[in-house]
C-alpha cells in the first residue's frame, strides 16, 4: 500500500511532479493493500477467459463463411452445449484450483520482491522485462510439457487436456488440476527471476493467457499479427498437437518454436507440412492439366 493519500502529498514527499501515470496509479491503489492489488490476477483471468474467446464462438456456432474457411479442422463442430460444457469446466477449476492457489502464493510474490510503490515502469522497461518472461516460461514449458507425455504423465494428467483434439479457446486452460499447477509454474518463474512492478506481473499474465487462447482458438488467420512474430507457433503449430494426441511427440512448445527445432521434436510436424505442400502442388497441375483437355 502507497503511503501517500494525495497526490500533493506525494509530490511534496518526492519533491517533484508526478507524472500522468504515476497519477493514475496513485488514485487507484492508494486505499489497496499489496494483497489486494496481488488478487486482481485472478479476476483478470476470469475476465480475459470468459471475453476474448467469445467471437470465435460465434463464429464456431454461426459458421461465418468468410471466417470459417480459415477453421484448420473443418470436419470437427461442437454444438453450443459442448462449448458451454467446456467453459463451466474451466470456470469450476478457477474457482476450485486456480483461484484458492493464487491466494495461497501471495508470501512467494512478496518474497521475490515484485513492487507496488509509485514509480512506473517505463514502456521499454515493461517490453523488455515481458520479453525476458516469454523465454523463461517458453524454454521451461516446453520440458514440463514434454514430460507431461510420458507414458505416466500422459495418463494421469495430461489427457485430461487432449480431450480436445481440435481445440477451442475455451480449453487453453481446460486440464487436470495437476496440470494447472505444473504448468503455471514457468509463468510464475519469469517474475521470480527478474521482479518487476505490479503491473508488469499483470499485463505479463493477461498477455500468457491471451497468447494460450489464441494458440488454442482453431483457426488460422492470415491477418493475426503475431503471425510476424520471429519463430512463433501459433494456432495451427500447437492444433497437430492436439491433432495427433496421445501419441505426439512433436510441437510441445508453449509459444515459440525452436526448442522444437533444437531437440528435434518437431520433425512430424515438418513431414505433414511437405506432405500438404506436395498435395496442394499435384492438385493445382492436376486441375491445370484438365483445364487444358476442356480447352
Amino acid at each position: 500500500m502507497l503511503p501517500y493519500k494525495a497526490v500533493d502529498e506525494a509530490e511534496a514527499a518526492l519533491n517533484r511532479t508526478l507524472t500522468v501515470a504515476e497519477t493514475l496509479w496513485l488514485n487507484y491503489s492508494t486505499n489497496k493493500s499489496d494483497y489486494n492489488l496481488y488478487c486482481h490476477n485472478i479476476i483478470f483471468l476470469y475476465i480475459v477467459y470468459t471475453l476474448i474467446p467469445l467471437p470465435l464462438v460465434v463464429v464456431e456456432l454461426l459458421g461465418v463463411g468468410n471466417i470459417a474457411r480459415y477453421k484448420i479442422q473443418p470436419k470437427v463442430k461442437l454444438s453450443f452445449a459442448q462449448i458451454m460444457s467446456c467453459y463451466n469446466t474451466v470456470i469450476k477449476m478457477f474457482f476450485f484450483v486456480v483461484g484458492p492457489f493464487q491466494l495461497i502464493s501471495y508470501p512467494a510474490f512478496k518474497i521475490i520482491g515484485i513492487r507496488t510503490g509509485l514509480s512506473i515502469p517505463s514502456g521499454w522497461e515493461i517490453l523488455i522485462q515481458l520479453g525476458i518472461y516469454l523465454i523463461i516460461e517458453d524454454y521451461t514449458n516446453y520440458w514440463l510439457h514434454r514430460a507431461l507425455h510420458s507414458k505416466w504423465g500422459y495418463e494421469k494428467i495430461h489427457k485430461v487436456h487432449h480431450e480436445y483434439s481440435a481445440p477451442i479457446s475455451f480449453a487453453a486452460p481446460y486440464s487436470h488440476w495437476a496440470e494447472i499447477v505444473i504448468l503455471g509454474i514457468p509463468s510464475f518463474l519469469g517474475p521470480a527471476m527478474v521482479p518487476g512492478h505490479i503491473v508488469t506481473f499483470w499485463l505479463w499474465m493477461v498477455l500468457r493467457h491471451v497468447e494460450a487462447i489464441e494458440t488454442h482458438c482453431g483457426y488460422d488467420f492470415p491477418w493475426t499479427p503475431t503471425k510476424y512474430i520471429p519463430f512463433y507457433g501459433g494456432a495451427e503449430y500447437h492444433d497437430y498437437h492436439h491433432y495427433v494426441g496421445g501419441q505426439s511427440q512433436s510441437n510441445f512448445a508453449s509459444i515459440f518454436t525452436y526448442c522444437d527445432y533444437i531437440y528435434g521434436t518437431d520433425k512430424g510436424y515438418r513431414y505433414q507440412k511437405k506432405l500438404l505442400s506436395k498435395s496442394k502442388v499435384e492438385s493445382s497441375n492436376n486441375d491445370q492439366q484438365h483445364g487444358l483437355k476442356f480447352d
